[in-house]
């Protein structure tokens, strides 16, 4: 664990692997903490000669908190956050991999510190700065969840909401464990010490015009993966992203949903691990 310290804001980390190997810095996205990367997918990765790093986002896991409804921060601040992770291992430049809300803030990031990003793996995320009208909604069933009133003070309704989210946006193709989903999340909840100040990260998605139409200026080897299965952005959201930044790979989970699902670890992993042996310049 590290705590990265400096402008009244404490980013807590987290490293696997050899410091001499290439690094990889894990961006997760809305509400959740650098533990939706499980432990086990960190070591996998590192085990392929790669420097893992994950975080924790402000209002989440043991960063800095804001009080509800205020949160100290924008869209571009999650974006100097990346910067400020590397800054506080001393790295000059990392392979970026995003996951959701964390692979838009890495689209951000490759566009405003390309020299600081050595290539971007966005995961079930979303076009930054383009227009996603056209694209389709978010599935029916899970906009209904998002649209709950959830008492996140209270910790057995916060889980069971959470519980029934992860269900919502799960893989249709292999089974959903409740017993080990729930256990995982109770855990995160205690560590973080409850979701209450994490409802901040609505303010993430107001994304800034500064962003409008740069995706296509990305000039940072991009991969996306993404399942054909996701109720959150649905699949045609990772195509737009690919298909808008020249040479860029598209990798299709078939089946998958908006999740990092084990029996899907040997394909993502495999594909992380090809697009960070490229060099920048290729």
């Amino acid at each position: 664990m590290l705590i990265i310290k400096g402008n009244d804001v404490e980013i807590a980390t987290e490293a696997f692997g050899d410091s001499a190997h290439p690094p990889v810095v894990l961006v997760m996205g809305g509400m959740a903490s650098m533990l939706w990367w499980p432990e086990r997918f960190c070591r996998r990765v590192a085990e392929h000669g790669r420097f893992v790093i994950r975080y924790d986002h402000r209002d989440t896991g043991l960063s800095t908190k804001y009080p509800p409804g205020q949160p100290g921060y924008a869209f571009d601040n999650a974006v100097a956050d990346v910067v400020r992770v590397l800054d506080g291992y001393r790295i000059s430049a990392a392979h970026v991999v995003g996951m959701s809300l964390g692979g838009m803030i890495g689209q951000a990031t490759a566009l405003k510190h390309p020299e600081r990003v050595l290539s971007l793996t966005a995961i079930s995320s979303s076009p930054v700065g383009m227009n996603t009208t056209h694209l389709p909604a978010s599935g029916t069933a899970w906009m209904d969840h998002m649209n709950m009133e959830v008492d996140w003070s209270d910790r057995a309704e916060a889980v069971a909401y959470m519980l029934e989210d992860a269900r919502l946006v799960a893989s249709t193709v292999h089974p959903f464990d409740e017993a080990e989903t729930r256990a995982f999340i109770e855990r995160d909840f205690d560590r973080s010490g409850g979701y209450l100040s994490a409802t901040n990260h609505s303010v993430l998605f107001e994304i800034s015009d500064a962003w409008q139409d740069r995706l296509p200026e990305m000039k940072v080897p991009l991969l996306v993966i993404h399942g054909t299965a996701d109720p959150v952005f649905p699949v045609e959201h990772g195509a737009a992203v690919a298909t808008a930044v020249d040479g860029a790979r598209l990798v299709e989970i078939e089946g998958g949903g908006h999740e990092l699902h084990p029996a899907d670890w040997d394909k993502i992993i495999s594909a992380i691990i090809k697009r960070t042996n490229t060099r920048p310049n290729e």
